[in-house]
This record gives C-alpha cells, structure tokens and sequence, in this order.
C-alpha cells in the first residue's frame, strides 16, 4: 500500500513542527525536571520484577528436586518463597504505577502550561495569520492524543526496558544457552520493526497535519458562516470539507495498515522464541548440558520475556502518535519570540505611516504606498469598501504587522522595533471578535487592569452602557460566565470588551468595527457614551456606519489599498469624490 499524497495546508505552513532536534531537547528539559519521580518509578518497578523472578526459579527448583527424592522438603520453602514474593511483587507493582500515574500527570500538566505560555507570548502577527483551527487543534486535539503516551506510555516503557534487561540477565544466569535460543526472532523483529518504524513517524505526523487541515476548515466555516451564507458559499466549503477529510481518512488507513503489517510480525517472533527454547531448550537437556530444572526456568523467563518486549514496540508505537503530536506543539516554541529593542520608546503620540506597503504573500501587496498623520488626541475614520484594506491598515497602525516597507511610527519610533509590551501599553486594538473568558465578569474586566477596585469596574461598564445588564445578573460582578456559565450576547460580550479597553487605559485606540454587533440606535448610544470616556485619547475608527466618520475629525477613504481621499467630512461631501458617493447612498438608506 502507497502512503497518500501529502498537501502542505495553509495554516500548518504558517505554524512550524519541531524539528527532531528541538523535540529531543524539550523532552531533555522535561526529564531534567522530573528526573526524581522518574527514578522511582524504576526503582520500585525493579524491585517488583526481581521479585516476579522468583517464581520461575523456585519451579525450577521443585524439578530439580524430583530428580534428587527430595520433594518434600523443597515444597515447603518453595512455597514460602513464592508467596514472599508474590507479595513484594504485587505490593510494588502497586506502587510503582501509582507513582507512574502521578508522574504522567506532572508532566502532561506541565506540557499543558508550556504550550499556553509559549502561545499566548506569539507575536500577535502570527497569531493574526495562523488564524485559529490549527492553534485550537494543538491545544486539543494534539494535547489528547499526548495524553495516553504521557500518563502511560511513558512509564510503561521505561518499566518496560528494565523489566527485559531484568529477566534477560536471569535467563543468562540461569542458562547461556537457553539465552541464545530466546534470541532466536531477534533478526525478524528488528528487520520488522526497521520498515515500520522508517514509514510510521512522518505518516503520523501527516495524519495530525490533515486532522488540524480538517479543523482548520471548520472552525473557518462555522466563524465565518453569515458570509458563507450571504455569498452562497455553502457547496463550496462542504467540497473542502469533503477534501479534507478524505485526506485525513487516507492516512488513517495507511497508518492502520501499517499496524496491521507490523503487529502480526512481532507476534510470530513471540512465539518462535517460546517455541525454540522448549524444542532447543530439550534437545540440551538430552545432551546432558543442562538440567531440567535449568529448562522449566529458562522457558518461564523466555515466556516473561513476551511481555515487557511486547509492552515496548506497543508503548513505543504509540510513542509515535505522541511523538507527532509534541513535535506540532514543540513547534509553537521555534516560532522567533518579537523580543524587540527595550531602548526604542515613543518620544510623543503622533502616529505616522509613511510610504506603507504590505502584502500578506510575498510579491503581492495589499497596501500600496500609503501615508497617514494622526495628530494626537485627533479622531480618524478610515472608510471604503470591503476588500480595500481599511482592517489591515488599523493592524499596522496598531503594531500587530510590521510593513513590508515603509514605516510606522508612534511618537517618531518605530512600532515594528518597540517590545509587545510596550506597543500593547501605547496602542489598543478592539475588533469585533471578542472572547468571555471561564470565570466571573470581576475576572474577565481585570484582564486589562488586575489591581482595579470594583468600583472601577463598575465606572467601566457605565462608560459602555454595560452597567444596567451586569446590576441585574443574579451576582452582579461575582456572576461565572463564559463555557459553563451564564452565557453573554454578542452585543454584551463586546461591551465587556469595550470595557476592558476603558480599564486598559491606552492613549491610543484603534476600532475595527468595535461596536458592530449592536443594533444602529444602541451603537450610536454607546459611541456617544465612549467619546466621553475617549477625551483627549487619539481614535482611529475603521467606521461601516457613515456616523462615526461625521464625527470624526479627518476621514481617509481607503480605495484598492490606497488613501484616495483625505479631509474633513463638509469637504470630503463638498468634493463631491467617492466619499460624498458613500455618504448619500447611506443616507438614503437610512
């Protein structure tokens, strides 16, 4: 069977799979840190196996002794001797896994806490152009499938390897000879397990890549359905989706045959070994080499030599799933950290661009040399069509992308070179995509301002027209909202987020649509309630409702990436240009 035809998808070419490298580093770092409970998961899974050792030995013992009349005599301590060691077997076995089971749980905890540390600190332009259903599908779908491989896999194998080298130096003990014989499938398990392993490692990495390609094209279907809707786009998406998951399917089944090729194989080794200790193991004991008691030892450890061998290629093979798995979330960490320099700070709150191009593909620009002067404490509307690039203009003026060329500068320096950090204090942006985090409101406002009092908080939500709706929740500010809890509008979950902005407190904002969700009434309420609060603040709104231009004190008209118009609006509808066009047909539709 052929593996499939692999396609690169947008998003998981834009987000980085570790390399084997930086994979084996992590896992480096994660072993360094958890090396104590490593060690005594061994430890006492060691002694849980020597103690399984006994039990073959002392019926080893009890043949020998027929041969010697004396029976009766090794009955007794051999019965003692096995259930000593019984006990101790059973007694650490227990405690070796529950402490495998703690141990996987740290380090999945801790896999968990990397992964969201390192994707929260992306540089938002990243972020901005992953979009989310490749994310989402790392911190999910990829997370649960490291599940098993951390909290068994793991300590399974690890117990598995001293468990074989364990019962291989009994069998050497006991016998060299019957050592070699339990070696005999050797040659057939590493020739299989050479095939498997060089076609299994990238086809499950390319059957993770297709599962995120899958919930790519979902979570894009489901955010964007109204325009799915409205453009009549639903056969079209449904063809991807189709695509898509007839991709995914196909590696599935090539991995499954893969299994199903390999498994059989190593079965058959199980059984040659077994087999070939008893056939060999009695032809030597004809030969007068070794003894019988020295057999019934030597075939019980070839037996138990099935298990932990077993365990291996099992654990080792999920190992793979796992492995593609942390290499996409080890992934997240390669992408460069936007470090910076801690030395550029703004001198003032002009925002200026100049001669801005920038282009999402290479080659292909979707701002064409623009220029903009945002006085400080001025208010912009950018207006145009959809498709002529206001949203990323708003983005580059926010510092979320670097221009391709030209620049962007806030104060006379360089947003693209200035920390996150700092960019983040200076500048705001609010779309409307807004998110109610698992918690209480009181939790989800002091995300912009963690020491604020309540009563800031409820200054907050009055300067968005928030602070009725929240008095009549059930616990006012204590109330759990978000996945769980009382569920938030649309309209409410941009106020909230408008009030996060208010407690954030930045001097400059930039609105990409920030009250869209609103019906018109309420939206012209809200921004006459947030001019208020914006006093004195510079506003660069990307406005679809012509009101906010009216108000604003300049307007650019954004046409095919390029400022085509540029005044206030008496002479924008003086000029009787593009603008006065917009202006009238909203007008008349109103």
């Amino acid at each position: 069977m052929k593996p499939p035809v692999h396609h690169e998808q947008g998003p998981a070419t834009t987000l980085p799979v570790g390399s084997p490298v930086a994979v084996r580093a992590y896992l480096r770092l994660l072993a360094r840190r958890h090396r104590g409970g490593f060690a005594a998961v061994v430890t006492l899974h060691s002694v849980a196996t020597l103690a399984g050792l006994v039990g073959p030995w002392v019926l080893g013992t009890l043949v020998e002794s027929l041969a010697t009349g004396t029976v009766e005599s090794a009955l007794a301590a051999a019965v003692g001797w096995y259930l000593a060691a019984l006990v101790v077997q059973s007694a650490f076995t227990w405690w070796s896994r529950m402490r495998g089971a703690m141990l996987g749980e740290r380090v999945l905890a801790d896999l968990r806490e990397d992964f969201l540390v390192r994707s929260v600190a992306l540089p938002t332009g990243v972020l901005e152009r992953a979009g989310t259903g490749d994310l989402v599908s790392r911190g999910t779908t990829d997370i649960d499938r490291l599940d098993k491989s951390v909290r068994e896999a793991v300590p399974e194998l690890a117990v598995a390897v001293v468990s074989l080298l364990l019962v291989l130096g009994a069998l050497l003990v006991t016998s060299p000879l019957l050592a070699l014989t339990a070696l005999i499938g050797l040659p057939l398990l590493l020739v299989s397990s050479r095939w498997y392993f060089r076609r299994a490692p990238q086809s499950y990495r390319n059957e993770s890549a297709a599962d995120a390609a899958v919930n790519g094209v979902l979570a894009e279907t489901v955010d964007a359905g109204r325009t799915v809707e409205a453009l009549r786009l639903g056969e079209q998406r449904v063809r991807l989706t189709d695509r898509r998951l007839a991709e995914w399917l196909s590696w599935e089944r090539y991995t499954l045959w893969l299994r199903s090729v390999w498994f059989p194989t190593i079965d058959a080794v199980y059984t040659a070994a077994v087999l070939a200790t008893l056939v060999l193991g009695g032809l030597f004991t004809l030969q007068g080499w070794i003894t019988v008691g020295q057999l019934t030892t030597g075939v019980l450890y070839a037996q138990m030599l099935t298990g932990p061998v077993d365990l291996i290629l099992r654990w080792y093979d999920e190992l793979q799933i796992g492995q593609a798995s942390l290499a996409r979330l080890v992934g997240v960490r390669e992408v460069p950290a936007h470090e910076g320099d801690e030395s550029t700070s703004p001198d003032g709150r002009r925002v200026e661009a100049r001669d801005v191009r920038f282009g999402y593909r290479e080659g292909v620009d979707v701002l064409h040399g623009i220029s903009l002067d945002v006085a400080p404490g001025s208010r912009v509307a950018l207006v145009g069509p959809s498709g002529a690039g206001k949203s990323t203009l708003g983005r580059l003026l926010a510092g979320i992308y670097a221009p391709g060329r030209g620049s962007v500068t806030l104060g006379g320096a360089a947003l693209a070179r200035m920390p996150a950090e700092r960019v983040r204090a200076e500048v705001a942006l609010v779309n409307q995509e807004h998110h109610v985090f698992v918690g209480t409101l009181r939790d989800n406002l002091r995300l912009a301002a963690p020491g604020a009092e309540d009563t800031e908080l409820r200054a907050a939500l009055d300067a968005v027209d928030a602070g009725h709706w929240v008095a009549a929740l059930p616990q006012g500010l204590d109330t759990e909202v978000g996945s769980g809890g009382t569920a938030l509008t649309p309209p409410q979950a941009q106020q909230l987020a408008l009030a996060r902005l208010v407690l954030a407190d930045p001097h400059t904002l930039v609105l990409d649509e920030a009250t869209s969700l609103l019906d018109p009434r309420a939206a012209r309420h809200l921004e006459r309630s947030l001019s208020r609060v914006l006093e004195g603040r510079t506003v660069i709104a990307i406005a679809h409702r012509l009101h906010t231009a009216h108000d604003a004190d300049v307007i650019a008209v954004v046409e095919g990436g390029r400022i085509s118009e540029y005044g206030s609006h008496p002479e924008l509808v003086a000029a009787g240009g593009p603008y006065a066009a917009l202006w009238r047909s909203w007008r008349d539709e109103r």
